[in-house]
């Protein structure tokens, strides 16, 4: 058995696509449209780590989709989570539980998929304006 990948559905694939890809760092591995089921798959990973993949299904046809709280959320390592979360706010992502423990910090994708970040190697030493950020919202 081997672990292939995590399904989010999404109601803006272009907006998805700049939090997921442009704001987070992940490639876009494929994207392939079914039109006989008029949908859309986009598939994504880590940089150097394509073995654990999300994909982004887009229904052509408008949903409503509502969060179950049985779904925490995704994680990802990454090499500089102070770099991370201010890329992420130079795209506009709001730093719901920012790092102020220099490991651990949180944001929501376009759809409210809650996103967990944690620093690799260990935590970095507290810094500003993290140290000092309230949480904001809820992840």
């Amino acid at each position: 058995m081997r672990y292939l990948h995590t399904m989010v559905r999404v109601t803006d694939l272009d907006a998805s696509l700049r939090f997921y890809r442009d704001a987070l760092g992940l490639e876009v591995l494929s994207v392939r449209e079914v039109t006989h089921g008029r949908y859309t798959l986009a598939f994504l990973a880590a940089p150097g780590d394509h073995a654990a993949q999300i994909e982004l299904t887009y229904n052509w046809d408008p949903e409503v989709y509502t969060g179950g709280r049985n779904f925490g959320h995704l994680a990802y390592a990454v090499d500089d989570i102070y770099a991370t979360c201010a890329r992420l706010q130079a795209h506009g992502v709001p730093i719901l539980r920012p790092p102020r423990d220099g490991y651990m910090a949180f944001v929501r994708s376009p759809d409210q998929i809650s996103i967990e970040l944690l620093q690799r190697g260990g935590p970095l030493p507290p810094a500003e304006p993290w140290r000092s950020m309230p949480n904001a919202g809820t992840w």
